[in-house]
């Protein structure tokens, strides 16, 4: 699968709240509901709910790594829903962008609705092009610090419990993170040499690991050996080139991982807080436990699941995909990568890959996933059929 898909979210840190604070309920957590929720590339959890009085269901991404909750700007328009400007700058990956404001507002989820919640308004037409499904919101701290809430990878079901004391079934390690709104967590890492740095734990980036460029020339963490290739990103405040590598280890708690895909972000913004953190833990780690999230409590509990084994993606084709009017077209081809000298190039408008005409996102992206398979690309390029051809490299 080709990197270029890898999101990293909102990271409001300048919209971001106080540290939370910590209590100790007495009273008994209850059971509020469970519903269903969908992975998108990475693991990315989709959820649906229903805004206020508007009838349409509406798709939101949760998100660990979002110090707020915020909604489309393109849905505001759609709905009508009142909003002003805001004041504040939110910070991404890709630029730092003012938002406007749509203040108490709810959601309504089966079972539950959640009142007085401020929306922050931000465009994610991106997000709703590289993921082929409108994506109309993304819901943060604003929702978890509220409840406690069990994400359940191995029957896809979110159960959301109300605060106090809560009983955690067996089998579950505690983390007790840094909360500055968002979970901070400190973890060892290996490569050329063993260091131990604080990182976010977001799941709504949809990879493994990062860590920022910043950290890795002040630390020497790197082996001299690693080559790094290029990759394109979508995020907030638009596109950003990262590069693409593996290092050794990272340990979560006491759980290891060996040869882990890290990208690394020239964090020129500092979106990231260097030197208090080195990078985050992305969704395609995150979701191999089941995970309670417990914000009051400073507490995130995890648990492997029936995914925990599952082989990480050192695939690379160098070349993203986009939903672009019902169409889907590769763009940002990377110079040198094996999309680029198959003859692929920016705008192709993707007809089939390897005889599969489903034009589905989600399976095109599979295909390009096999490392040393040759992939027989379909594509339409000035009113004419061509066939590109060309093998799925990898990223060591």
């Amino acid at each position: 699968m080709h990197k270029a898909l890898f999101i990293f979210l909102l990271i409001c840190l300048s919209s971001a709240p106080a540290h939370a604070q910590e209590r100790y309920d007495k009273n008994p957590s209850e059971l509020i509901t469970k519903f269903p929720f969908t992975q998108l590339t990475g693991g990315v959890i989709l959820i649906k709910a229903l805004f206020d009085k508007i009838p349409d269901t509406l798709n939101f991404i949760l998100d660990t790594g979002s110090g707020a909750i915020s909604i489309d700007s393109s849905t505001t328009v759609e709905f009508k829903i009142p909003n002003r400007p805001s004041g504040r700058t939110v910070s991404g990956i890709a630029g730092i962008r003012e938002v406007n404001f749509a203040p108490g507002n709810s959601l309504h989820f089966p079972g539950l609705s959640v009142d007085s919640l401020d929306f922050y308004v931000n465009d994610y037409d991106i997000l709703t092009s590289v993921y082929g499904i409108k994506i109309d919101g993304v819901i943060g701290y604003s929702f978890l610090s509220r409840y406690i809430v069990s994400i359940d990878y191995d029957n896809m079901m979110i159960s959301v419990y109300s605060q106090g004391s809560f009983d955690y079934p067996r089998g579950y390690t505690y983390l007790r993170p840094i909360f500055t709104a968002l979970p901070i967590q400190p973890m060892i890492i290996r490569d050329d040499r063993k260091i131990q740095s604080n990182f976010y734990l977001d799941t709504g980036a949809g990879l493994c690991f990062l860590l920022t460029q910043q950290f890795l020339e002040d630390s020497f963490f790197l082996m001299k050996k690693r080559k790094p290739v290029i990759i394109q990103v979508q995020g907030l405040g638009g596109k950003k080139q990262m590069q693409l590598t593996v290092i050794k280890q990272i340990q979560l708690g006491p759980f290891k991982f060996n040869r882990v895909p890290t990208n690394i972000l020239d964090d020129e913004l500092n979106a990231l807080s260097y030197p208090f953190l080195g990078g985050l833990v992305g969704n395609d780690i995150l979701r191999r436990f089941n995970i309670i999230l417990n914000y009051r409590q400073r507490l995130v509990a995890l648990k492997p699941n029936s995914r925990f084994h599952d082989p990480f993606d050192y695939s690379y084709t160098g070349l993203s995909l986009y939903l672009e009017n019902g169409k889907i077209i590769a763009d940002d081809i990377v110079k040198g990568s094996p999309a680029d000298k198959g003859g692929l190039k920016n705008g192709d408008i993707v007809l089939a890959i390897n005889n599969n005409v489903s034009q589905n996102m989600a399976a095109y992206k599979s295909e390009l996933q096999n490392v040393g398979s040759t992939i027989r690309m379909i594509i339409s390029r000035k009113n004419k059929i061509e066939m590109i051809k060309f093998k799925v490299g990898r990223i060591f």
